[in-house]
């Protein structure tokens, strides 16, 4: 499993979009009990307020659950860069603690 956004890795065959909304034209999969609960708490500008909310919420879910469901090749998409504060990384941080296994974030392709 890896973490990456809809620019990069839109169109993969293992994209799963866990926002509220997705762009225009993405024909993946999704899976909402990943993506923020409401859209009040994806407006919220603090980010340790946002990471305690969302934490609450994840830890309602059962994390291997959650990968069987998902697949191990998934790609769990949201809207931000790589390197920017985006809960998928918070997803991310919660499933490697929990199943001790690594999510990193996929490395966009390299043009040469």
């Amino acid at each position: 499993m890896k973490t990456s956004n809809f620019k990069l890795s839109g169109t993969d065959p293992n994209a799963v979009a866990i926002s509220r909304g997705v762009p225009k034209g993405f024909k993946g999969r999704r899976y909402m009990p990943l993506a923020p609960a409401t859209w009040a708490l994806v407006r919220e500008p603090d980010e340790a307020v946002f990471r305690e909310k969302f934490m609450s919420q994840l830890e309602r879910l059962d994390a291997r659950a959650t990968v069987e469901a998902l697949g191990e090749d998934a790609i769990l998409l949201c809207w931000e860069k790589p390197g920017e504060f985006c809960h998928r990384r918070v997803v991310a941080e919660w499933l490697e603690r929990e199943l001790g296994t690594s999510v990193p974030e996929q490395k966009p392709p390299l043009f040469g």
